[in-house]
């Protein structure tokens, strides 16, 4: 045990600092550690001593891999859990956090070094000044666990270029330093080793200029490369006909992308799916963190989250038994209910007060 916090955060030289210090859970995030960052953001966005923010992560492995999802496993397991759970609190101010950095008065500058996953994207891809280096990888994992994108990763995937974020989002696919800034997830490349000199460099220097003076060219995007059978394939309506054509394209990388796209929750796909066009047509990232929300405390009722954790977290035999198990036994309606609107407990992440 540690007596560490699990947030450490520190104002000098007018350059508010937050680390995220779990680095045994490469930063996992939890309720407690939101709460502290979203007091220290609120704090300094009225603060004319602070000129900038910067987020980064303890240890080697990454920024933070995401939620705590053995904590909303035993949430989920009751079959009841809904807005007022545990977890529904911890989405809440989650969400809430994600549309404040969204909407930050001051540059957020953010580190995305090593692993970058779910409730870590919302922490840094809403950002003003996204950095990524050659250790990057950043992904949507979600419906690999029965779940749905959420902290405003459908916001993000809805406006990557053509169909690449469907791609991302339906076959959990990971994204390079390369990728994240061809689909809009991050700004700049730096390398890893130049990292301690960026950070220092933006406690005497202006955000823009420190950043210029370590950006390098991004590497190439794999995934920008592929973006031709991507939009053929994806641009389908339906996750049933985006099977079909990535199974019929003649590109063998459109054959991986079935079997990566199959092998997971059919609910999860098709609700995915219907949730990401959804967010082309909405008019802010608070207005998809609102649908997320419906969308996240419904799925928190759901057999496939239960099920998807067990597979993959608890017992770790990667064989979900998905119910129903395949994608023409889900029904219109049954996808529908997850966004059912949550009446006097929806999130109201488009008030003034957070867009502020």
């Amino acid at each position: 045990m540690t007596d560490e916090p699990e947030v450490l955060i520190e104002l000098r030289d007018g350059l508010g600092s937050i680390t995220l210090n779990r680095p045994k859970a490469i930063n996992a995030l939890n309720h407690s550690m939101t709460l502290a960052i979203t007091d220290a953001l609120r704090s300094w966005a009225e603060d004319d001593a602070v000129r900038a923010v910067v987020v980064t992560g303890a240890g080697e492995r990454g920024l933070c891999a995401g939620g705590d999802i053995v904590a909303i496993h035993a949430d989920a397991k009751t079959g009841t859990a809904g807005a007022d759970s545990p977890t529904g609190r911890f989405w809440r101010d989650e969400y809430l956090l994600n549309a404040l950095i969204g909407n930050y008065p001051k540059p957020y500058v953010v580190i995305m070094d090593g692993i970058v996953m779910g409730g870590g994207v919302g922490l840094s891809a809403h950002g003003s000044h996204r950095i990524v280096t050659e250790r990057s990888k950043i992904g949507m994992p979600e419906v690999g666990i029965g779940f749905v994108p959420d902290v405003g990763g459908t916001y993000l995937l809805s406006r990557a270029p053509g169909e690449l974020g469907t791609h991302v989002a339906l076959t959990t696919a990971r994204m390079s330093a390369g990728d994240a800034i061809a689909a809009g997830f991050a700004d700049y490349y730096v390398p890893s080793d130049a990292i301690p000199e960026l950070l220092d460099a933006l406690r005497t220097a202006d955000v823009d200029e420190a950043v210029a003076k370590f950006a390098q060219a991004a590497p190439a995007s794999d995934l920008l490369a592929q973006q031709s059978w991507i939009d053929a394939c994806y641009s389908a309506d339906t996750v049933e006909e985006i099977a079909a054509r990535l199974q019929a394209d003649s590109a063998s990388k459109a054959a991986d992308a079935a079997g990566d796209l199959l092998a997971k929750s059919p609910v999860s796909l098709k609700v995915t799916l219907r949730a990401l066009r959804a967010a082309r047509e909405l008019p802010s990232l608070a207005a998809v963190l609102d649908q997320e929300y419906r969308v996240s405390i419904a799925t928190l009722a759901s057999h496939d989250l239960v099920e998807g954790i067990r597979a993959q977290v608890i017992d770790k035999d990667r064989n979900p038994q998905w119910r129903p198990a395949t994608l023409a036994e889900v029904t219109d309606e049954q996808v529908a209910a997850y966004f059912t609107e949550l009446g006097a407990k929806e999130l109201g992440s488009t008030t003034p007060e957070v867009r502020r």
